[in-house]
């Protein structure tokens, strides 16, 4: 995949960014970000660094900067990849962890050390150690939507992409258990797809974990964890029939962090990368997408004969701190570097290969 390039000059770089965006972003705003945007790419290219673009990054940044712009999978194998002094992850910091645990030896920079996330958040590594207690032998599958330290736990990691090839190639290899963390609702809509059975662990009133109540074998079970990301558990069944009853041939697209009826009752559900696939597919007509709004947006720019429905109001707050002036302040001070300690990037870096390896 070639890397992106980009105008020169603030002028050029303005209109380029019209082009893109339309009425997406005011023209005024267009022309400041467009001076920052060359500022970033001279200084990119002076200190031989690599910027990453997630999909939720917000449009101006979005389509101005980064040599490469894709889901975690995506940027995950072009991080392997990379031959640059300075790595800077337009994401969020377990996004960075990532290129990190993949490239120890070069300065990955992370813009704002606000960057978190619900998801990763909601786990610990001393809890996925007490679960693989419960359940000596199980193979522990991690969205990659976790810190490093909860990887370094794990057998494999995944995306919401290949989350259910990994799981597929786990049952593949003989077992009938997988311990699957930690988004309950891409773990139940994975079980769904691979026709395995959900279960939660039993949370003891001294918050302890007790075993699951797990079906008899030969039976598949996957076994979840109850954490969610705060922006796509805000979707409704509700959401999508108001869109319905306002638009009845709306296609309606989510993705599979939104709960398991939400999914059920849209047209289609896809990782960030199938998404934009699935939309680019249309010849045309009206699209609701339910995933982070920012992303809408985005894919309006690329896809300008479809009507993207304007009901989204959900930014994710992490995504949201990293912006084109941070990504400046990043590159010109090598702020905010992210570390993995070895012993923890090393065992770690073997669920991200196995994911990385997984189509």
């Amino acid at each position: 995949m070639p890397a992106l390039t980009y105008p020169d000059t603030p002028e050029a770089m303005a209109a380029h960014l019209k082009r893109q965006l339309r009425d997406i972003v005011p023209e005024v705003e267009l022309r400041v970000k467009a001076e920052i945007a060359c500022e970033v790419n001279r200084l990119k290219r002076e200190r031989r660094a690599l910027i990453l673009g997630h999909n939720y990054m917000e449009p101006a940044l979005f389509h101005s900067v980064p040599d490469f712009t894709g889901d975690s999978l995506q940027l995950s194998r072009i991080a392997a990849k990379a031959d640059a002094d300075r790595i800077v992850f337009c994401g969020v910091r377990f996004m960075a962890e990532t290129a990190k645990i993949l490239n120890p030896h070069r300065t990955v920079l992370l813009p704002s050390p606000k960057g978190g996330c619900s998801l990763a958040a909601a786990i610990t590594a001393d809890e996925v150690r007490a679960l693989k207690a419960l359940l000596p032998g199980v193979p522990v599958v991690t969205y990659v939507n976790t810190y490093a330290e909860v990887k370094a736990e794990s057998d494999y990691a995944c995306t919401s992409g290949n989350a259910a090839a990994v799981v597929r190639r786990v049952f593949a290899e003989g077992h009938d258990r997988i311990v699957f963390l930690p988004d309950e609702y891409l773990g139940r809509n994975t079980a769904r797809e691979t026709g395995a059975v959900f279960v939660l662990p039993v949370r003891r009133g001294d918050g302890t974990l007790g075993a699951p109540d797990l079906p008899p074998p030969p039976a598949r079970a996957i076994v979840g964890w109850p954490g969610r990301c705060e922006v796509h558990e805000r979707f409704t069944v509700g959401d999508i029939r108001e869109a319905r009853r306002q638009f009845q041939d709306v296609v309606v697209v989510t993705h599979p962090e939104c709960s398991p009826d939400v999914v059920a009752a849209s047209d289609y559900s896809g990782g960030t990368t199938d998404m934009i696939r699935y939309v680019q597919g249309l010849r045309g007509g009206r699209v609701m997408l339910l995933t982070e709004c920012t992303m809408g947006d985005n894919i309006m720019a690329a896809c300008p004969k479809v009507e993207m429905l304007r009901l989204c109001s959900i930014r994710c707050p992490h995504m949201n701190e990293i912006t084109l002036e941070e990504t400046l302040a990043s590159l010109r001070l090598d702020r905010y570097p992210v570390e993995v300690p070895p012993a923890v990037r090393d065992r770690a870096r073997v669920s991200l290969d196995r994911m990385i390896a997984t189509g």
